[in-house]
């Protein structure tokens, strides 16, 4: 998985829809092809701990990791991906039922594009929500600096009378 954004314009009438990150990708610690990290890398990485990413992966927020011979999980560049994707995610507030649910869209495929779709607007709804709230708490805590700045000066005023 990785982070997604459907390419539109940019294919030809009977192509098939591609998913690429939506930001800028982030340059990854190797190159495609030579991207196996072990689990101490990626808790480096992304400041996650160990106990989480396989907690993400036991309740399906992360699709399979492979394995080495010996068992240890080996991630890869999508994989780097795809956290960052569930940290943005996180981020928003959207409760973690609902990220297993967008995960299991994914790998549903194609099918689940319109699904997907409503579950980012409504998370982006409850955000801009959540943004404008904090903006009048700001203007709250602006009245109030203010209010205390002035009899600050009202105050050092009278005591040079």
């Amino acid at each position: 998985m990785t982070v997604m954004q459907t390419t539109a314009g940019t294919l030809a009438p009977n192509a098939t829809r591609t998913d690429i990150c939506s930001a800028p990708p982030r340059r990854h610690p190797r190159p495609d092809g030579q991207d196996q990290y072990t689990i101490s890398e990626v808790v480096a990485f992304t400041g996650l701990t160990a106990h989480t990413l396989r907690w993400y992966e036991r309740i399906g927020l992360m699709s399979h990791i492979d394995r080495s011979h010996t068992g240890q999980r080996r991630y890869s560049n999508r994989d780097l991906d795809w956290l960052d994707f569930v940290g943005k995610l996180r981020m928003t507030g959207m409760p973690v039922a609902d990220m297993v649910r967008y995960a299991e869209m994914v790998r549903a495929g194609e099918s689940t594009y319109l699904d997907r779709r409503e579950l980012l607007e409504s998370t982006r709804r409850d955000v801009l929500t959540r943004i404008a709230e904090l903006q009048d708490t700001v203007a709250v805590l602006d009245r109030k600096i203010s209010f205390y700045g002035d009899a600050g000066r009202a105050r050092d005023t009278e005591g040079t009378r």
